[in-house]
């Protein structure tokens, strides 16, 4: 007779809460290992109790922290990055944690790409190489909804296009968003120690020095259930958006540091996590500049993985990128770089890292400025991101009756009501289906015209409707080599709202450069649709 399946878990969780070593001690590349100890539970052990592991694999050492998870459980997760065999030995403060042994063997399989990387200087990839592109959306607070709530909006995401969300760590309190979260992240009550009780404005009291493992249980979930999806989960660790609710953007310094080493000892081997120092750090009053530089630090060298990091600002509100390098990549909320086409590359140039515009308005109906692009506008925005070497994160909020039962998704997630969504997934195909990352193809000097690698080109018009468009390219193709007179193209007109591809009946050949442009050797041009948001894909064609 079987066993059933919840007897074997149950069984598993007993050997485990023993501390007997995991029986499965097999994992695929970057799938996420587990295992928890059992340790003290009296006195403070958020506090007073050290924990975590050294992981070698031939001459690869990882110091891994580990966490208190409640209950006298202390818990252990690992992410292998590295196939082979993984040793690992506890570390601890509490001597029946520390100094206990073991492994785990990371088979070549792999589960899924692993976390996302720099490459190159400009752009993204996935830790097995896999170029990544992200297309993001955002919804601040969806994690401490309702689970009700968390489903729509897991069914709203699973039928969009996007691969990165930005999100909130902690709850948030706004003028669009008063919703109380289902969990907090503290302990309710009075804490032993001086200075370390927080009294929200209802009158609950958290106890600073103890972390409610209710509230991260529920987190991870979350961010699970979006790389079950495909999503990244750009984690916004701090933010303005509490203004005495709570406190929770007013915290001493010591428990920020704390609560930022928790955060990552329990989320940095979750592949799919992002780090987002701060959304709108500059409003945040309580932190300096030197507080977030600290803060930076704390996380970049609390997480043994190395995962994406990035803090970013108010309107046109640019952190001073050169203060530190452990920054990977910008995070902006500027919507003047992407008005126009060529603007987002001048960004490119000024920054030595991949360029993310997280913030250029919304589609929405709202009455604040931010919060009432058209759809058209919307993807217009993310076109000139993407042509100019950036990347654009979408964003909606539509208040369609001002009740509580309403939910705008930008804030706590839920359904989509707007237009540009269902672009997004064009878009990528668009992009995706190039051979190499979009750049300008002679920056500064065509702010029209981008190459997703030899013999690729895109060409947007923008809002612009001319009637056509006299066939020629640049004699620059970024760091490719030059044209070669005698190149043949075929040409696509792109309708980039009604997402229509229409390719031109003729075969384009260039001549020679003429004032490093080159044009077809007829001088033919290319009859355009007399709408705007018009986009040429055009590709080298065999001779």
């Amino acid at each position: 007779m079987k066993q059933p399946i919840i007897s074997i878990f149950l069984s598993l969780a007993a050997l485990s809460a023993a501390g007997v070593e995991n029986p499965f001690d097999n994992v695929r590349l970057y799938e996420r290992w587990q295992r928890e100890f059992r340790g003290p539970e009296g006195g403070n052990p958020y506090a007073d109790v050290t924990f975590g592991a050294t992981f070698i694999n031939g001459t690869d050492t990882l110091q891994v922290p580990g966490f208190y998870d409640g209950s006298g459980i202390y818990v252990l997760r690992f992410l292998p990055l590295k196939a082979g065999r993984w040793d690992y030995t506890t570390s601890s403060s509490a001597p029946q944690l520390n100094g206990i042994e073991g492994y785990i063997t990371c088979t070549d399989q792999a589960k899924g790409h692993g976390p996302v990387r720099v490459s190159g200087r400009h752009t993204f990839a996935y830790s097995d190489s896999t170029r990544y592109m992200p297309f993001g959306t955002t919804a601040y607070a969806w994690a401490h909804m309702t689970p009700d709530l968390q489903s729509i909006t897991l069914s709203t995401l699973e039928g969009s296009d996007y691969n990165k969300i930005r999100m909130c760590v902690m709850p948030k309190s706004y003028a669009l968003c008063k919703k109380e979260p289902i969990h907090y992240p503290f302990a309710s009550g009075q804490s032993d120690t001086e200075g370390m009780t927080l009294t929200a404005r209802s009158g609950k009291q958290f106890d600073l020095t103890r972390f409610n493992p209710s509230f991260f249980r529920n987190f991870e979930q979350a961010i699970d259930s979006l790389d079950r999806l495909g999503i990244e989960a750009d984690l916004i660790i701090f933010h303005p958006y509490d203004k005495g609710e709570w406190g929770f953007d007013s915290m001493p310094a010591e428990v920020n540091e704390a609560y930022a080493r928790y955060l990552v000892a329990r989320l940095a081997a979750f592949p799919n996590v992002w780090w987002s120092m701060a959304n709108e750090y500059d409003y945040v009053k309580s932190k300096t500049e030197d507080d977030w530089l600290r803060l930076i630090d704390v996380v970049d060298e609390s997480d043994p993985y190395g995962h994406l990091l990035s803090i970013h600002g108010s309107t046109a509100t640019y952190f001073p990128y050169e203060t530190t390098e452990r920054i990977t990549h910008t995070s902006i909320q500027d919507e003047a770089p992407v008005m126009e086409p060529g603007r987002a590359a001048i960004l490119r140039s000024i920054y030595r890292k991949p360029v993310v515009l997280d913030e250029v308005c919304y589609e929405g109906n709202l009455s604040n400025r931010w919060g009432r692009l058209s759809g058209q506008e919307m993807i217009h925005r993310i076109w000139n991101g993407v042509l100019g070497g950036t990347y654009v994160t979408h964003g909606e909020c539509f208040l369609q009756h001002p009740s509580d039962s309403d939910t705008i998704m930008w804030a706590e997630g839920g359904r989509q009501r707007g237009e540009s969504w269902k672009r997004i997934g064009f878009i990528r195909d668009i992009v995706e289906s190039m051979p190499a990352p979009i750049e300008p193809a002679d920056i500064t000097r065509d702010i029209r015209t981008s190459t997703g690698g030899p013999g690729h080109y895109l060409i947007y018009f923008g809002k612009e409707m001319p009637e056509s468009w006299i066939f020629n390219l640049p004699a620059k193709c970024a760091d490719y080599d030059k044209l070669k007179p005698g190149t043949r193209y075929k040409v696509e007109i792109i309708d980039t709202w009604n997402m229509t591809v229409t390719e031109w009946p003729e075969i384009m050949e260039i001549g020679k450069a003429i004032d490093y442009r080159h044009y077809d050797v007829n001088n033919r041009n290319i009859r355009l649709p007399l709408t705007p948001y018009v986009l040429l894909r055009v590709t080298e064609v065999e001779q």
